[in-house]
């Protein structure tokens, strides 16, 4: 069992900058990749970014590719993202998710889910 708590989420003018956070209990979080994911009103979740057990691969959206990035410190239990360059299309509640096997862009195929923490970008 795997429980992730999500931080960082706020309101932030267009063009601004926020990192996110998500902490996640248990000894194993090595074991699992990670992604975020987000869902804004009326819309499906839809991926965001996914990075490695390890953490030597990642991948993203394409409409984050550049300005989103993720990271992990599986010494501290944590996965972060850090956007940059945020549009009021980013407007969402973002999610952190872990998957027990490798990693994946289908949020059926992940094990276990945050809370979420929204992120508001005004124009």
């Amino acid at each position: 069992q795997v429980q992730l708590v999500e931080s960082g989420g706020g309101l932030v003018q267009a063009g601004g900058s926020l990192r996110l956070s998500c902490a996640a209990s248990g000894r194993t979080f090595s074991s699992y990749a990670m992604g975020w994911f987000r869902q804004a009103p009326g819309k499906e979740r839809e991926f965001v970014s996914v990075i490695s057990r390890n953490g030597g691969s990642t991948g993203y959206a394409d409409s984050v590719k550049g300005r989103f990035t993720i990271s992990r410190d599986n010494a501290k239990n944590t996965v972060y993202l850090q956007m940059n360059s945020l549009k009021p299309e980013d407007t969402a509640v973002y999610y952190c998710a872990a998957r027990s096997k490798t990693w994946g862009v289908d949020a059926r195929q992940y094990d276990y889910w945050g809370q979420g923490t929204q992120v508001t970008v005004s124009s």
